[in-house]
């Protein structure tokens, strides 16, 4: 019997390589989420460390301009905060968008992988069958000979 032909290789092997490049594409976005809420974390520690510090000099006694100074560096921080997390935002919508790319296409070379399974499965039952046949015509033969 010929060796076992998948007919629609050359499709599922294309899906796969598809398949592949979304994987890929899908962990930049996630290394790249993750590095915004790095920076967005640091922010904040930033800004709690800087609240801290204007808050000990308030008890110590700090002048009008160094307050002034203090307090429009954490409204600063806090505006660049804000627009750290629209990034990070617009990034989960880009992520959540490549993530169901994946998907559908993990369900197309699901359904395919599975097709070619079921083919294969086809392919042993007849090769076995084949088999069962030449062993009878050997039997056949052998006794016919025999005689």
């Amino acid at each position: 019997m010929k060796k076992f032909n998948f007919t629609l290789g050359t499709v599922l092997s294309y899906k796969n390589q598809v398949l592949d490049a979304l994987k890929n594409e899908h962990a930049k976005i996630l290394a790249k989420m993750h590095q915004q809420e790095e920076v967005i974390h640091n922010l904040e520690e930033e800004y709690k460390k800087c609240n801290e510090d204007f808050n000990q000099k308030k008890v110590e006694g700090i002048t009008i301009i160094e307050s002034i100074g203090f307090e429009a560096y954490l409204r600063r921080l806090e505006v660049t905060i804000k627009q750290e997390e629209k990034k990070l935002a617009l990034i989960k919508v880009d992520e959540e968008n490549k993530r169901n790319e994946v998907v559908a296409a993990k369900q197309d070379t699901s359904s395919l992988e599975k097709l070619k399974e079921k083919k294969l499965e086809v392919y042993h039952k007849e090769e076995q069958k084949e088999e069962e046949m030449l062993i009878e015509e050997f039997v056949s033969f052998s006794r016919i000979a025999s005689k």
